[in-house]
């Protein structure tokens, strides 16, 4: 048995769905119809796990022993030089 529905389309979407069924045709039911089942039917795409982008917990902007952002280069340089000494 087949169940009467109001569908709302885009203007330009109707428009294009009547030329589609005329050029195959058939009625527009039918093209609507069709649809339905191919979507409702289909397996839903296997999607990748969303990947959340890091967020930083960092507050402030420079550490107050740092003068600028020169002075704080130079800091890490320093570290640098330490942490390949203690190779």
């Amino acid at each position: 048995m087949n169940d009467r529905t109001t569908v709302r389309l885009p203007v330009e979407l109707k428009a294009q769905a009547m030329r589609k069924a005329a050029e195959e045709g058939r009625t527009l039911t039918s093209l609507i119809e069709e649809g339905l089942r191919h979507v409702v039917s289909a397996k839903p795409e296997a999607r990748s796990p969303r990947v959340m982008p890091r967020v930083s917990q960092a507050r402030g902007w420079l550490a107050p022993e740092i003068r600028d952002l020169k002075h704080a280069e130079e800091l890490e340089d320093i570290e640098y030089v330490e942490r390949l000494r203690r190779l």
